[in-house]
Formats: structure tokens, C-alpha cells, sequence
């Protein structure tokens, strides 16, 4: 059937619940977000004189928790606005509005039996047809069923969203055996097209997927970290980034989550897995057991794995609990050997032969780790899943790995990897050694098409991954020889169709002069034999902006020219791209700051990730953009003067956006910020972004693309905006309010802006702008204070303000 979902109904509006409400608010969905009525008065209403009938009374609890939730950071929503969209009410008075609802999620407290209650009032309201899910986490889906109608039972399942669901991409979808399958292809797809999400099909069992083996692996960690006698900092540090994991690690996540709830899942994973072969694991260490004793539960009760505390002159230090004391003692800087031998290793998969290989503590808590992990998730098939990359999906997209168990097996070696297990006495699932006996040596491989395949343990073949074949996934095409041109910092890969793909591989994808030599030469090879050009990548995030080591380093030594060229060249590559033959698509996600802004300003159209951060941040290392940035922002605002707001009024805006060094928090506001426009777009899903962009730009082609001519007639205020820019920073310095070199650098910001010492409104051409701009940029480089705020950037990663 054709299904539409235009409002959902929330039931429950705690953590979970707010939460899931504001994404869907996020992708345009109305909601009805319904809690329990109180049953007493707080002292505040009984001060009032309320009673329990009023309405404010009524909805106090779901009110209460739609307010925390908007409050939190990071936000749940992508705009403060969208909380319009969501309507709050109260079980007892607004349960038959789910009537119109056509798809009711429950969040309610964990507890079968007022699950189930509130099912039974559901049936009462609810119209045949309409979906009806559970987002429990603990709870067997087919028990929640048990008892409701066959139409109920047809359009029922789990639908578990991680926390927060903005931001955690994992939705795991655990049918009953009575859902219909339409039902479960439909939500597969909604959550993949319009929640952003990796769908992953789950089997009813204890954990569902991610839970049951992320929670195994911590537990593991916590077991073999006292029998190497291991501390809270160096488990931490070897267990964040360094292999692909959260910077938070092992015991600061848990710290984050709260560590009842890590007790919690634990018990009940330990309690339903009779028959699991390493149901010891699931066993709370000693050390656990006193912490939840002594309320030592993490960020909630100010305490758990670390504390924080104010040391001398009021300084805030962490420490962190030592296990055999059961004290708190300062944090120490953790240093393995192992780690050591790692750091000159960019790419996370090629660290792991050397992890294991390791002689020391940190090497023999890898294979031990890894062993478990290893052995473990092949035992997992076919019991929780019948298909390999569905633990590996589960994994990054719930718990953020870089890698999945699978994957980082294969990056290690499948025969090591197996050696490895047997080594320390794990038993791995028979049909690992067959698999290797058959002569297929990896779980995952890529064929000459750019298909990435898995193993299929039933057939004993390699087959492609469902749903990815609306994904354009890089190193795929790299895999499969679709790169045409390379450097150390770029690369541009054939897309297919026509279409070309610049992207950068440079620390952060920080632009320097390898990427703008890159961008380059994308456009030339487009122009002459292809139909457009995209600019993308599959990293994290999609620029951090300018190279600032270069510009400090010429900016060190004075080099003025150098320093000249290199930004005159970053100038002409984004007027290359604005003004090429060909039609040139952006695809920020993550990170677009500084220089990675300014080229998306200066695409023909833009395909954003819903979660981009994007911002001129110039401003807060003693410059202004110089890559064209300025002139951008200014002639977009320019084009604005027919729409009738005054001018002065538009312009201050958008200087304050600039000066301010304004960071959007999602793509939408992105829209607001003015870093996209009309006709750009936002893809909820950031796997799909790429695939996007290239169907934009062969939509652009198609529909005749014209090279457009550089503008001319962009209108300028000169002295007249220029002297209320200046009076407003002069105030801002007289009230102490900025420092005297913030005043030098929005003096500059403002003349740039204004066009320079002009007597009267004129109209300027691109490259006055892009002179003005330039200027401004090389003046300010030589400023004493900028060069302490770049130093301070790239030593620390933090602005000095002075």
C-alpha cells in the first residue's frame, strides 16, 4: 500500500520519548506527544491555587519533559522552531487522538505488564491499519503482542532508536512473526529515506543486536581489564579513538549513560541467555557492585568512573577511581608502547596488526579483547542475525565504531584473527574455518563494478549488501579502480554517468594547496570530457577549513608574497568552480568551517547532510575569510535588497553572522545563517549525500546548464554603512566588551563589506570584493595577537581570546 506518515503519536515523553519526538518534528512530521496525568499537586500549583483538572496541571509531566528536552545539549532539534510541531497532551484526555495518527510508537516505562495496558487502551482508539511499534530495548517483542487483535498484531514490531536519536543513526527493526512483511519493508525503508537512520533487521532475542554485543564487549573489557590489572585511564585510552571507538571510550560512555543503566541491561541480558557460551561474561565485576551501592552511578549523581573537582585556585580536575583502593585519585597521562608505534598510522584499520602485536600490558589486552570479540559475534550467527554486516552495521550505527566486529577482523586478518581466538582459548563458530577452507579469506570484499559484498554464511557465497545500492560509497569506487587522478591531498573518482567526484584526503580535510590543486584539476577533466562535478568525501567530516600551519608558517617568516599567492589561488579556485563550464555540487556533512564553508558558497547547487556545522570561524583566530567568503556573503545579501527589509538591516545581519563566527547546528539553520540557499538541499541520511549530489548535478546538466558570467553590479554602501559599522565596534571596545584587536578585525570586516572608503552606494565587481578581501586577510596576518590565536589553534585546537 501506498503509506503516508503525516503525524505520529509518542506515548511516553521521558528521555526516549521527547527525543523521538523532536526528530520526527525535525523531518517536518506533526506529533502528538502523550504522558500520564499527575496525581498530586506540586507545592508550586498548590501555591497557585490549581487543581488536578486544569490543563496545565494535566500535561505538567509531558510539558515538563518536551521543556528538558528542548533545552539539552545537543539539541534534539534541528531548529528551536520545530517544536511547534509537536502537540502535548495526556493518556486519560488525549489517547483517542491517536485516531488520527498513523503511526503510533510506544515509550513507556520498561515493564510488560504496563506496556501491555497501554496497548489495551490503544486498541480502543486506534484505526485499523495504522502502525503500531514498541521502543523497548529489554522487553521480547512477541510477549508485547500477545493478546492484542490480529490487525494489531499485523502492524506491530519494535522499532529501537538509540540515544540520542538525532544524532545515534541506529534503528533496529524486530518483527513478530505475525508482522506483516510490507509492514517491516516500509519501515526498513522510512527509517533509511526520512529518519537518517542504518536500518538494521533484528531477530527477537535478548539485546537484539547492538545491545548484545556492545554490552558483551564492555563487560569484557571490565573483566579483562582486572586480569591484567589494568586502570580506569588506560583501559579508557586504549579503547577510544585509536581504534576506531568514541573518544569517550569504555568507562567515560558509561559514566555518560549512567552506570545503573549499564547494571540493568547486564542483569537482564545475564538472566535471559541461559545457553549463551559466554554467559560468565555478562557477570558484574565486584568493583561494579560497589559502585552501584554506593550511588556512584556517573554524570547523573556527579560521580561514577571519574569525578570532577576544583583543585587549586578554583581550577576544575578530573580524577578518576582507582578499583583496587576504591578512591579517587588524579587522572595520570596514560603512555603505551604499543600506542606509541601507532601514531604515525592514519587510517584505524591499518593500526590493528600492530595493537595485537604489541609486547607489552596494551598488547595483550588487544588479543585478549579481540579474541573475545572475535569468537563471540561469529557464535552470534545465525542467532541473532543471519547475515554477517548486519552486526557490523549494528555496531557503528549504535555505538559509534569506526568498524564493526567483522570489519576489524578483516582489517587484522581473518586466519590471524582465528589464530588469535584459538590462542586464548576462545572457540570461534565452525563455519569461520570453513569459510577459510573454501578459499574465501575475507568477510567482506568489493567487486569491479564498485559493489561492496559480504560472505553469506547459508549460500557459502559472497553476495551485495541489500540497500546500498542507492549509496555511492568512496572507497568502493577506489576499490574498484575509479580513481583518475590523485595527489596527497585529493583525488578525483569516476562517479559514473558523466559525473566526477573530487575528494580531499588530508588531515581533517584541511585545504591546502594539494586540494586546491585538486579542485582544479577536477574542473579541467570535467570540462573536457564529462557532464558535472561533485566535491565529496566519506570522511567524518567534510572540511575543517584552511591549512592554518601554512598560513602561520608564511605569516612567521614574513613571506608576504607567498602568503599572497597562496590565498590568491584559493580565491581563483572557488571563482573556477562558480564560473566552470560545468555544473558543481557540494555535499558538506560534519565539520564545513572556514575554507570548507567558502567552497560550498561557491557550488551551483548544495546536497547537505541534515547534520552539517557550518560557519565562517575566521573571525576567531584574528582574520576574516579570505577565500572568497567575504564577497560571498556579501553579494547574497545584496541580491536581497528587493525584498523590501532595509538594506542596513540585512547587512548588519549578515555581518554579525560573520563576525560572531556563527557555527550552524544542523543544516537547517544553515538556511537561516545563509550559508545555503533556495534550491540547495538537505538529505537526512548521510550515506546517501553523494548519490544526491550526483543526481543533482545530472539533473542540472540535463535541464542545459550555462556557464554563468561573473557579476558586476553588486551594490556596496561605502561610507555611509562603513561609519555605523565603525561606530558599533568602537562602543563595543569603550564598553569592554571586545579587546582591541577583535575592533581591528571587524574594522576590516566592515571595510571589506561596505566596499571600501566609497563617498556614495556603488556598484562593485567579484573581484573588487575579492581584492578588498584579500587585503584585509594579509593586513591582519601580520598581526602579532592573530598569529598567538593561530599558534594557539593549531597547538591546543582552542582560540586564545586576547
Amino acid at each position: 500500500m501506498n503509506r503516508i506518515i503525516k503525524k505520529v503519536a509518542v506515548l511516553g515523553s521521558g528521555v526516549m520519548g521527547s527525543r523521538i519526538a523532536c526528530h520526527f518534528a525535525n523531518i517536518g512530521v506533526q506529533v502528538l506527544l502523550l504522558d500520564i496525568a499527575p496525581k498530586e499537586l506540586t507545592s508550586d500549583e498548590e501555591k497557585k491555587g490549581l487543581t488536578l483538572d486544569k490543563p496545565q496541571v494535566r500535561n505538567r509531566i509531558v510539558n515538563s519533559a518536551l521543556e528538558a528536552a528542548v533545552k539539552s545539549n545537543p539539541s534534539p532539534l534541528y531548529r528551536k522552531q520545530d517544536v511547534s510541531k509537536i502537540k502535548t497532551g495526556n493518556f486519560d484526555d488525549n489517547l483517542k487522538d491517536i485516531a488520527s495518527c498513523d503511526w503510533t510508537i510506544e515509550v513507556v516505562v520498561e515493564r510488560l505488564d504496563i506496556k501491555k495496558s497501554v496497548y489495551e487502551r490503544v486498541e480502543q482508539f486506534r484505526k485499523p491499519g495504522t502502525l503500531i511499534t514498541s521502543n523497548t530495548s529489554g522487553i521480547p517483542i512477541h510477549l508485547l503482542a500477545e493478546g492484542r487483535s490480529e490487525d494489531f498484531k499485523q502492524h506491530f514490531c519494535g522499532t529501537h532508536f538509540f540515544n540520542p536519536p538525532r544524532y545515534l543513526k541506529l534503528l533496529e527493526i524486530i518483527p513478530t512473526p505475525d508482522t506483516k512483511p510490507e509492514v517491516v519493508d516500509f519501515l526498513q525503508h522510512y527509517g533509511d529515506l526520512y529518519l537518517g537512520k542504518t536500518v538494521v533487521l533484528a531477530k527477537d532475542t535478548p539485546g537484539f543486536i547492538a545491545n548484545r554485543v556492545g554490552v558483551f564487549g564492555l563487560l569484557d573489557a571490565m573483566h579483562v581489564m582486572q586480569q591484567l590489572g589494568l586502570t580506569v585511564e588506560e583501559v579508557d585510552k586504549l579503547t577510544g579513538p585509536v581504534i576506531g571507538h568514541a573518544k569517550s571510550a569504555t568507562f567515560r560512555t558509561s559514566d555518560v549513560v549512567g552506570l545503573d543503566t549499564t547494571v540493568n541491561v547486564a542483569n537482564g541480558l545475564g538472566q535471559s541467555l541461559p545457553h549463551d557460551e559466554a554467559k560468565a561474561v555478562f557477570t558484574l565485576p565486584d568493583f561494579v557492585q560497589k559502585m552501584s551501592e554506593n550511588k556512584w552511578l556517573g554524570d547523573k549523581t556527579g560521580q561514577g568512573f571519574y569525578k570532577k573537582t576544583k583543585g587549586a585556585g578554583g581550577k576544575t580536575e578530573i580524577l578518576a577511581l582507582d578499583l583496587n583502593s576504591m578512591e579517587y585519585q588524579p587522572s595520570k597521562k596514560i603512555k603505551f608502547a604499543t600506542l606509541e608505534a601507532t601514531k604515525p598510522i592514519e587510517k584505524v584499520a591499518d593500526r590493528f596488526k600492530i595493537l595485537v602485536g604489541g609486547k607489552d600490558k596494551a598488547g595483550e589486552f588487544y588479543r585478549k579483547s579481540f579474541a573475545g570479540l572475535f569468537a563471540y559475534v561469529s557464535n552470534r550467527i545465525p542467532e541473532i542475525t543471519d547475515a554477517l554486516y548486519k552486526i557490523d552495521d549494528a555496531l557503528r550505527a549504535g555505538f559509534g565504531w569506526e568498524l564493526g566486529p567483522f570489519e576489524t577482523w578483516d582489517a587484522l586478518g581473518v586466519q590471524k584473527g582465528l589464530e588469535l581466538a584459538e590462542a586464548e582459548g576462545k572457540t570461534v563458530a565452525p563455519w569461520v574455518g570453513e569459510m577459510l577452507a573454501a578459499g574465501h579469506t575475507t568477510f567482506y570484499k568489493v567487486d569491479e563494478k564498485g559493489t561492496r559484498q559480504y560472505y553469506d554464511i547459508e549460500s557459502k557465497t559472497y553476495q551485495p549488501i541489500p540497500g546500498v545500492e542507492n549509496f555511492i560509497i568512496l572507497d568502493n569506487l577506489r576499490a574498484a579502480g575509479k580513481v583518475l587522478w590523485k595527489n596527497a591531498g585529493a583525488s578525483v573518482l569516476d562517479l559514473g554517468d558523466g559525473i566526477l567526484n573530487v575528494e580531499f584526503h588530508s588531515k581533517m580535510n584541511a585545504m591546502g594547496s594539494d586540494v586546491i590543486q585538486g579542485l582544479m584539476k577536477g574542473v579541467d577533466m570535467a570540462e573536457k570530457g564529462y557532464r558535472g562535478l561533485v566535491v565529496g568525501n566519506d570522511a567524518p567530516n567534510f572540511s575543517a577549513g584552511a591549512n592554518l600551519g601554512l598560513v602561520y608558517m608564511f605569516a612567521l617568516e614574513q613571506d608576504y608574497d607567498e602568503l599572497n599567492l597562496m590565498i590568491a589561488q584559493f580565491q581563483q579556485a572557488m571563482m573556477r568552480m562558480r564560473y566552470s563550464s560545468i555544473p558543481v555540487v557540494g555535499t558538506p556533512h560534519g565539520l564545513a568551517l572556514g575554507g570548507g564553508c567558502e567552497l560550498n558558497l561557491h557550488c551551483d547547487k548544495v546536497v547537505a547532510a541534515a547534520e552539517t556545522y557550518m560557519g565562517l570561524v575566521e573571525f576567531g583566530v584574528g582574520l576574516i575569510p579570505g577565500g572568497g567568503g567575504t564577497k560571498e556573503m556579501t553579494l547574497r545579501t545584496a541580491a536581497k535588497y528587493e525584498e523590501g527589509e532595509p538594506e542596513y538591516n540585512l547587512l548588519r545581519n549578515t555581518y554579525m553572522t560573520i563576525s560572531t563566527a556563527k557555527v550552524s547546528t544542523s543544516a537547517a539553520e544553515a538556511f537561516d545563517l545563509g550559508f545555503l540557499r533556495r534550491g540547495d538541499e538537505i538529505v537526512v541520511n548521510s550515506n546517501r549525500v553523494i548519490a544526491q549530489a550526483k543526481a543533482a548535478a545530472l539533473e542540472l546538466a540535463d535541464a542545459g546548464y550555462t556557464q554563468p558570467v561573473p557579476k558586476t553590479n553588486i551594490k556596496v554602501h561605502g561610507r555611509g554603512a562603513l561609519a555605523m559599522f565603525n561606530t558599533g565596534v568602537f562602543a563595543m571596545k569603550e564598553g569592554n566588551y571586545i579587546s582591541a584587536h577583535d575592533q581591528k578585525i571587524a574594522d576590516k570586516l566592515a571595510y571589506v563589506m561596505c566596499g571600501g572608503d566609497l563617498s556614495a552606494p556603488t556598484e562593485v565587481s567579484e573581484q573588487y570584493l575579492l581584492d578588498l578581501e584579500r587585503e584585509a586577510f594579509l593586513s591582519l596576518t601580520g598581526e602579532r595577537k592573530t598569529l598567538e590565536r593561530i599558534q594557539s589553534i593549531l597547538t591546543t585546537g582552542k582560540p586564545l581570546r586576547n
